[in-house]
């Protein structure tokens, strides 16, 4: 899942920050990208502002992104969260969730499909790590699906983790998991990409 429903408030002005625009393309459709060349089945995008939608909607591809809607994106990331895995619920084939954010677009598909492997050996959470620092994706096993749906705030799955612990899954070489908060960061981030040969 791409968690794309933030209001991006440190970053300011009009444009929500998932719309804002990377070397061309928007980081919810790079985000995207990312999230659907893991290979990972069914890819959902939480969004809460119609123009993400859209952006979204542009990309598809029929049958590979299910967007879903998250109408109190004030209630934090959890609530974001708690959007995706009700979706995913009735589906049983789904045994976990592998997280992403809109706003570090320069995470790689491959950090997805390592995090996801976490789960064959029986973790039922998971994150990835960069030079020994956690980082995203994080995966949710359904294990912890009811408690998530319970959370409140700003952090998620990072609850979750700290109670519990996680599997932490080295994911160097991958990408980067560089936020996008502010003008600064995305200014940091195009001098990122310039530099960088090994992103999918």
């Amino acid at each position: 899942m791409v968690l794309a429903a933030g209001r991006g408030l440190r970053f300011g002005g009009d444009t929500p920050k998932p719309a804002l625009v990377l070397r061309g393309r928007s980081l919810v459709a790079r985000a995207v990208d990312t999230a659907r060349a893991s290979g990972l089945a069914p890819v959902i995008v939480v969004v809460s502002d119609e123009r993400v939608a859209a952006l979204v909607e542009a990309e598809r591809r029929a049958g590979t992104v299910e967007v879903v809607r998250n109408d109190a994106p004030e209630r934090g990331i959890a609530s974001s969260l708690q959007a995706a895995l009700r979706a995913l619920t009735p589906d049983e084939s789904v045994d976990g969730a592998v997280v992403g954010l809109a706003d570090q677009p320069l995470v790689g598909a491959d950090a997805y499909r390592r995090v996801a492997r976490a789960i064959d050996g029986g973790a039922q959470l998971a994150v990835a790590t960069y030079a020994g620092v956690r980082g995203n994706p994080v995966l949710v096993g359904r294990a912890h699906w009811a408690e998530a749906l319970a959370l409140s705030g700003d952090e998620g799955a990072r609850v979750l983790i700290r109670r519990y612990g996680a599997l932490e899954v080295p994911c160097d070489g991958t990408g980067v998991p560089t936020d996008v908060d502010t003008p600064e960061d995305l200014a940091q981030l195009e001098r990122e990409w310039k530099s960088q040969t090994t992103f999918e």
